[in-house]
């Protein structure tokens, strides 16, 4: 074979994999119209959905005109990667040397399936069976020369009653002609990245401005004009609508099992019995990440139950995880969804899994070099005998049984104060949180909260007071925030304070659109006769003071 001719490639092209991912892993229903939407346009829907006129590129907006009961779901490239994942393996135990594109696209080199198999047909029908079995329906392949044109062939040439379409060897550019420049845009730049995929669309919507609609028009176009008007990427694109893709099929490096399971039969109803089946396990896991000088810092635990449910959560690790903080993780959930103690056998309880536990799988979601973790020469020094000492009374007490404290969100300062247990990594560390994590709620707008500098003692529970002015009449706030007199003093703990000096009054209002949890308070910042700084809440006729400046 001489140095650029096309090499025959089998491309299987998952149609809406985003709804696929999303099905496989928040187990949707599959008959419920979802479509998957990013920067307000459909990259992605389901079957019900386009059924009821919902397509790719549509807004928002338009999806929902077409259909009222459509659920929109955000795109998820993690979600979508982690999903197919397990396909891709499923590929490489029956064809080695699978190239990820991306999620829902894979490409393949044709002639070793096809001797193995009998033909490039019978290989690709034997790859679409497979999967099938496996749950995937609707899986499409293409065959010719090269994989961009195996992908059209995938995606143009196929139906659900013949999902495989092969092009002749030397009939790319006849199948291709035909084609318009669009699918340039879509997937002629496979690996170029963002940029690659910027500067195609580009040239296709110059090329549909020349008047040049299909790749056969383009393809006729001389290559020396191609390049002086378009440059080396004009070039590239040119030979691909040519039907001459000398790229070859790069497979990918499978990487490592790193993740382990346990399956239970008959199903396990005790935690203690669960934890102490994972012992092994998790020293096997901890272990295969050692032999490539890694540990966990991060650790999904999922669980299954004998009905189906699942239980699934990221553990996090001030260090990394040994064998037995693995252990205790999964102990430790098993506790949380039974609601119990740990070594509760009630089912009927649980939360999360209402049986008995099938199977436990233990993955690493996040690694770092082991190196970074290694004991210091002469010792960890006092931080690392508080990490052993904590760590060891957590493990006897359950997750929640040492806290550390952390600043929350919030528009009162008792609010704002959280407790995290030990382990758990501050969330305001992390550049990316969840809806709840601790950066995330801290960001959010609270209007009406204090601003730095913050007082150094908060009450727990509001301290009752009382405000009065000078004649000794109550001191309270209109509805417009006008305070109807002067404050001259307030009694705290049955002791009288003088107020020399204050300010205020700032509202903090909740809920105003709900009459029935609808709040409306006013704080002040006062001094009294010792110097000491109070900051009171004025909330109707009550007053309390919510903290102290010491």
């Amino acid at each position: 074979m001489t140095p650029g001719t096309p090499v025959r490639s089998l491309v299987l092209w998952f149609p809406d994999w985003p709804v696929t991912a999303l099905e496989r892993e928040a187990a949707a229903a599959a008959a419920d119209p979802i479509a998957v939407v990013e920067r307000n346009l459909v990259v992605a829907c389901s079957a019900s959905a386009r059924a009821e006129g919902v397509r790719r590129g549509q807004r928002r907006r338009d999806a929902q005109a077409r259909c009222p009961g459509l659920t929109l779901v955000n795109a998820d490239a993690a979600r979508d990667h982690r999903a197919f994942a397990p396909i891709v393996s499923l590929i490489e135990e029956r064809a080695p040397g699978v190239q990820l594109v991306r999620p829902g696209l894979c490409a393949l080199r044709a002639r070793g399936p096809a001797r193995y198999y009998g033909g490039e047909t019978e290989a690709a029908r034997m790859l679409i069976g497979a999967l099938r079995e496996a749950g995937l329906d609707g899986v499409r392949a293409g065959i010719a020369d090269g994989p961009f044109t195996a992908e059209q062939a995938a995606r143009g040439g196929t139906s659900a009653e013949d999902p495989v379409f092969v092009v002749p060897a030397g009939g790319a550019a006849g199948f291709l002609a035909p084609l318009s420049v669009a699918v340039l845009d879509a997937s002629a730049m496979i690996g170029a990245g963002a940029a690659g995929t910027k500067d195609a669309a580009d040239l296709v919507g110059l090329l549909a401005r020349l008047g040049v609609q299909t790749l056969g028009g383009f393809a006729a176009m001389e290559p020396d004009r191609v390049r002086e008007r378009f440059g080396e990427r004009g070039v590239r694109l040119h030979s691909l609508a040519a039907g001459h893709d000398s790229r070859p099929v790069q497979p990918r490096t499978p990487p490592p099992e790193l993740e382990r399971e346990v399956a239970f039969e008959p199903p396990l109803e005790i935690a203690d019995q669960v934890a102490f089946a994972m012992r092994v396990t998790a020293d096997d896991f901890i272990g295969g990440l050692g032999a490539m000088d890694l540990v966990c810092t991060e650790l999904r635990v999922e669980l299954v139950g004998d009905r189906g449910e699942r239980s699934e959560r990221v553990w996090l690790h001030p260090g990394s995880f040994d064998a037995a903080a693995v252990v205790d993780r999964v102990r430790w959930q098993l506790a949380e969804d039974v609601g119990a103690d740990p070594s509760g056998g009630d089912a009927a309880g649980r939360r999360g899994l209402r049986s008995g536990v099938t199977l436990v799988r233990i993955s690493p979601e996040a690694v770092d070099a082991a190196s970074h973790h290694a004991p210091a020469l002469f010792g960890g020094g006092p931080e690392e005998r508080v990490h052993h000492a904590l760590s060891r009374v957590q493990a006897m007490l359950g997750h929640r049984g040492v806290l550390t404290p952390a600043i929350g969100g919030g528009r009162w300062l008792a609010e704002r104060q959280v407790l995290v247990p030990w382990g758990d990594r501050d969330e305001r560390d992390r550049q990316a949180t969840g809806a709840g994590g601790l950066a995330a709620q801290r960001a959010r707008p609270w209007p009406g909260s204090l601003p730095e500098p913050l007082p150094t003692t908060v009450f727990a529970d509001p301290v009752p007071v009382d405000v009065r002015a000078l004649g000794g009449e109550l001191v309270d706030v209109d509805e417009r925030g006008n305070v109807a007199a002067v404050p001259a003093f307030f009694i705290e703990s049955g002791r009288r304070r003088a107020i020399e000096a204050w300010a205020g009054p700032w509202p903090v209002i909740e809920r105003g659109w709900d009459a029935a949890r609808s709040r409306r308070a006013y704080r002040f910042q006062v001094v009294d006769a010792d110097g000491s700084a109070w900051l009171l809440v004025c909330d109707g006729d009550a007053w309390t003071a919510e903290a102290t400046y010491d």
